[in-house]
């Protein structure tokens, strides 16, 4: 492979003016922009992109943290965080953390190194108080999950409303006695998700039973049979359940096929989130619907201009409650 040397004795020019050549300073005439050119594309040559990057003290990568790459809710998200940073000449390093705080350490090491110009976070697990750290003086972004008392700029939406509109759905269609699929409140989208579907329930006049509401350890599908397998051996059961998440829900789901019942004869069902699986199931999931490829582009079209210096506000994205057949 040729080297910036070669390019340059058969240009018949210096290296210093190759190199202003590949970095489109205006200072090359265009004579001699046309004869580099034109000996970069008959040696077929490629300019080390390390090379560049360490002389204009960037990277052009960024780093995308979440907490398990299992995670079906995550997918989307990326695919617009990869197409857009893509668009923008970036390039992203997808960091699976297992919330490990050593995997945690690896990845702010990176930034810290000059090795990445910047973080999206996705990871509500993540330890905030080194991230509010590493904020202080690198460029972060969080995405979907933020800190409420933070000043790190985040993408989102309005949780509580989006719960409140799918617990309200339920009562709408006949439901009085609902249930709470939750995740770990230690994270806020959890808290606010449980303050929508109180809210919902207060509003009519329904009870907030506690039994009804059930935390798990983790968010899977086993952990969400096991949630409604809990909920079905209660003595007065509930007719409805609100899932924090389709996964959850999906989880919900294959329970209640096992116990023979029927989705939605026997026991309505609401997820969140609305993954690519929530329409594949018997029957389809009525689901939240998070616009999740539009928040990953604004994320790093928010992070971008950070880099750049700009001023970034957080921002808020609608959600849509998707009806189908778990609750008609």
């Amino acid at each position: 492979m040729a080297n910036i040397q070669e390019v340059a004795k058969k240009a018949g020019v210096s290296v210093a003016t190759v190199s202003r050549v590949l970095n489109k300073q205006a200072i090359v005439s265009d004579k001699t922009k046309e004869k580099v050119e034109q000996a970069i594309k008959e040696l077929n040559y490629e300019p080390s992109l390390l090379g560049r990057n360490l002389r204009t003290s960037e990277s052009r990568l960024i780093l995308v943290l979440i907490p398990s790459i299992s995670n079906p809710f995550y997918a989307e998200i990326i695919n617009g965080i990869e197409d857009t940073a893509i668009s923008q000449n970036y390039n992203i390093l997808l960091c699976d953390t297992d919330s490990n705080p050593e995997r945690e350490s690896i990845y702010f090491n990176l930034v810290k190194n000059r090795m990445a110009d910047g973080v999206i976070s996705m990871d509500p697990t993540v330890n905030k108080e080194r991230l509010f750290e590493l904020a202080e003086t690198y460029p972060i972004v969080q995405c979907s999950e933020y800190d409420e008392h933070g000043y790190i700029p985040y993408v989102t939406i309005n949780n509580e409303e989006a719960a409140y509109h799918a617990v309200k759905h339920l009562i709408d269609v006949g439901h009085k006695r609902i249930a709470l699929i939750n995740s770990d409140e230690k994270f806020l989208y959890a808290r606010e998700r449980r303050q929508g579907f109180e809210r919902a329930l207060a509003e009519s006049n329904l009870p907030i039973e506690d039994k009804w509401i059930y935390h798990t350890e983790e968010v899977d599908f086993e952990d969400g049979q096991k949630a409604m397998a809990h909920l079905l051996e209660l003595e007065e059961k509930p007719t409805a359940v609100f899932a924090v998440s389709d996964v959850l829900a999906i989880g919900a789901l294959k329970e209640i096929h096992s116990k023979g019942l029927k989705v939605p004869d026997d026991l309505a069902i609401v997820g969140f989130d609305k993954i690519s699986f929530s329409n594949m199931t018997y029957p389809t999931l009525t689901t939240v619907s998070q616009p999740m490829y539009t928040m990953g582009c604004t994320a790093v079209n928010m992070l971008i201009d950070r880099l750049q210096g700009k001023e970034v506000n957080s921002v808020m994205l609608e959600h849509e409650l998707i009806i189908r057949e778990s609750t008609t």
